[in-house]
């Protein structure tokens, strides 16, 4: 199937010199959850900007659905749904109002049917009950809520999704992750950028990785975690004397706990079984020992060499 996304070289100097985008090459498959990651101005946005046609190039192109954007715009953005940067919203209207106002600017739209649709995309992000309340007393979470609501009014065939749990608690994320789920097996690309690993971890199918503006990889998101060394752990009621013999073995970055140690395992090639029985043989009861799955937290320090926000 032809991708939902494609970019060739494409690149974003700002006019004060600034390379935001530096020929970015990614490929989203059509039916994919796909999770866009990267530090605090690694160029995510940039791009979402241009994908949607909102900014133009520098150079390189992108492909929205099979078109070219933004030249096929008026094509495109009828089957595209987007949460950009927050939405925006009249404060002096209700929610319900709000989307009113969407969906009568969207020429594709019928009229007929436009309050059930309304009623619908505000029962599937939870703001029935405030649909009636004006959006300048919303909350963010509940912004946030409004604005996917504006893009699931009709089906499409792509959603792109910047930071939409920001500002939701942890219901509400919850919520969130299972609304995507469910856009995805109902035959929607759902392209999401987000700084919460564990979210994307949890429910995208593929992912990429920016940093400094450049790709820096992509592909499904179990392999780029596989592809990242697992951490060595080693559960003991001595984990002094362990993380001590293992130190002395080339771990690294040792955590210790009161029955456990991990580390990052030495560069160099070497037989878990050798530091299994270095530990036993300095009399250190070992309970357990093994390499940890890594996780794509592990994979993002591993490639950025930065630390993430994966909490929320």
């Amino acid at each position: 199937m032809e991708p939902a996304i494609r970019t060739h070289g494409l690149t974003k100097r700002f006019r004060h010199g600034q390379l935001a985008v530096d020929h970015l090459d990614l490929t989203v498959p059509a039916g994919s959850v796909f999770g866009f990651l990267g530090p605090n101005g690694s160029g995510k946005t940039t791009t979402i900007r241009m994908l949607m046609g909102l900014i133009e190039p520098t150079s390189g192109a992108a492909d929205l659905l099979g078109h070219r954007m933004p030249r096929a715009a008026g094509t495109v953005l009828p089957q595209v749904g987007a949460l950009i940067e927050g939405p925006a919203l009249y404060g002096f209207l209700s929610g319900r109002d709000n989307l009113i106002r969407y969906d009568s600017a969207d020429a594709t739209a019928d009229p007929r049917t436009r309050k059930a649709r309304v009623a619908q995309a505000l029962d599937r992000v939870g703001l029935t009950s405030a649909a009636g309340k004006k959006a300048k007393a919303y909350s963010l979470g509940m912004k946030q809520r409004l604005g996917l609501a504006a893009a699931l009014l009709t089906p499409r065939r792509l959603l792109v999704l910047d930071e939409p749990t920001n500002g939701l608690d942890p219901q509400g994320m919850r919520e969130i992750r299972s609304l995507v789920r469910e856009l995805a097996d109902d035959g929607s690309t759902v392209f999401l950028s987000s700084h919460l690993l564990d979210e994307i971890e949890q429910v995208c199918t593929h992912a990429a990785v920016m940093a400094k503006g450049r790709l820096l990889t992509q592909g499904p998101v179990g392999e780029l975690a596989a592809r990242a060394r697992g951490r060595l752990a080693v559960s003991t009621p001595d984990p002094g004397d362990a993380a001590r013999i293992l130190k002395e073995h080339g771990v690294t970055d040792l955590a210790v706990t009161e029955d456990r140690v991990t580390g990052e395992p030495p560069a160099a090639e070497q037989d878990l079984a050798v530091l299994n029985a270095a530990l036993v043989h300095a009399g250190v009861r070992v309970r357990g020992f093994g390499l940890e799955r890594a996780s794509l937290e592990d994979a993002f320090v591993a490639l950025t060499g930065e630390g993430f926000d994966v909490a929320g």
